[in-house]
């Protein structure tokens, strides 16, 4: 199977990920990479925007059929992954697929496909982060967000596997979108 249109953009809770993907698709034609989960949809999502949500019982067969790609139980004791399916669907798409992952994802997807470019999205000080998930979820707990910001500084620790790195600080997600697009430009033929 041919990734040479997928993209991984990753980071923790609060980079901004679904806001740069979003950006992306006012400059290239875009296919998401539909992760499949087993969490309760949020308000203003539904089934297929921007997951398939499906039961834990669900997710788990298709783990025992082989049906998976990669998946990972997080930080919330949910699942999240994405089916073998779904990546044939949006590398046959003809447009540039961004795949929206974990860090543990990252290295199961450089191993099953060595060539796939991984963003690491991320912003210069944790203290960013925790701000944007405190406003993001109003009313959120001490100990959900210790438990976001204690994955997050795990996350810090395997910056390693991205190919480049890229800074969504406060108020300028307009120059993370233009940084990203530039490395999609750099590898592929779009203009």
């Amino acid at each position: 199977m041919d990734t040479s249109n997928l993209f991984i953009i990753s980071g923790p809770s609060g980079v901004g990920e679904d806001s740069v993907i979003d950006g992306l698709t006012k400059i290239f034609p875009i296919e998401r990479v539909r992760t499949t989960t087993t969490r309760e949809p949020r308000e203003g999502e539904s089934q297929g925007n921007p997951y398939h949500f499906i039961s834990h019982e669900e997710f788990r067969n298709k783990i025992a059929l082989g049906e998976m790609v990669e998946y990972a139980q997080e930080y919330n004791d949910n699942y999240y992954g994405v089916t073998r399916e779904e990546i044939e669907r949006v590398a046959s798409s003809g447009r540039i697929g961004l795949w929206k992952i974990e860090w543990k994802g990252v290295v199961t997807a450089k191993k099953l496909f060595p060539h796939i470019i991984a963003i690491f999205l991320t912003v210069s000080n944790l203290s960013i982060l925790e701000d944007r998930i405190r406003r993001r979820h109003q009313g959120v707990t001490e100990s959900y967000l210790k438990e976001r910001m204690d994955y997050t500084k795990e996350w810090m620790k395997h910056t390693d596997i991205y190919d480049y790195t890229v800074y969504n600080e406060e108020n300028k997600l307009q120059d993370a979108i233009e940084e990203i697009a530039v490395i999609i430009r750099k590898h592929t033929s779009l203009p």
